[in-house]
């Protein structure tokens, strides 16, 4: 994925009511973006930390630009737009799948399934294969070299693995594939600390015959690509 324009650079002061930032240009310009980030974005909104802005073209948005990138002080880069997650996802199933997610002919994205009224992010499917369930979830909290998610207490989440376990009940094929979104990631697991009951859900869903995968993205100012398997300890 590539950013056109380029994104351009500036300096947060501070991030605020979730949806909005401030941030100075290199020019002294002090000016508001939209962020795309719901979180708690623990880590990645540091005031002093540079970030990374795309600029829309539409005439009619109050925040015409976007917050994409953080680059920290300690020089880390972490995705947090969580609209890029399915981005890139999707950029990787219709360029490059991983093996295991291979010899499908079709995919759907947003298909609404399940009994607690949900939509799945991707589904593929092929007329020799079972139907392929794809939730895809953006990492971006690191704590002591290590990737956790969620980032603060996620009932979404707690029931979009309540929906995989029930597919994989019905005999169909469901996948978790955490998007590891921040450059100083090199594993992921669950942030019991934080979300215990995600933390049970997952490993039952895993038990349960979910299959739970970990693809961290290659993030600079001019593109993004998933590029690397990562390990996901429970």
């Amino acid at each position: 994925m590539e950013f056109s324009p380029a994104l351009q650079p500036a300096t947060l002061i501070k991030r605020y009511k979730r949806f909005l930032a401030d941030v100075v240009t290199a020019e002294g310009e002090t000016m508001t973006l939209h962020c795309p980030n719901t979180g708690a974005m623990t880590g990645c909104a540091t005031p002093g930390d540079t970030v990374w802005y795309s600029t829309s073209a539409s005439a009619t948005r109050k925040y015409p630009h976007t917050w994409e990138l953080t680059q920290t002080q300690k020089g880390e880069i972490i995705c947090v737009n969580t609209l890029r997650a399915n981005a890139l996802v999707k950029e990787m199933l219709t360029t490059v799948p991983p093996a295991e997610l291979t010899g499908y002919s079709a995919i759907q994205a947003e298909v609404k399934y399940g009994e607690e009224r949900s939509r799945i992010d991707f589904m593929l499917q092929a007329s020799n294969k079972v139907n392929c369930y794809i939730e895809v979830k953006s990492v971006t909290l690191l704590e002591q070299d290590k990737g956790y998610f969620p980032d603060a207490v996620s009932l979404r989440g707690q029931k979009h693995l309540r929906e995989l376990m029930n597919v994989v009940q019905q005999g169909e094929r469901a996948v978790l594939l955490f998007a590891v979104l921040h450059s100083a990631i090199n594993s992921v697991s669950p942030a019991r600390h934080i979300d215990e009951k995600y933390a049970r859900l997952l490993t039952e869903a895993q038990q349960c015959g979910v299959e739970i995968i970990a693809w961290k993205a290659e993030l600079s100012a001019e593109g993004m690509t998933l590029t690397t398997p990562l390990p996901v300890y429970l």
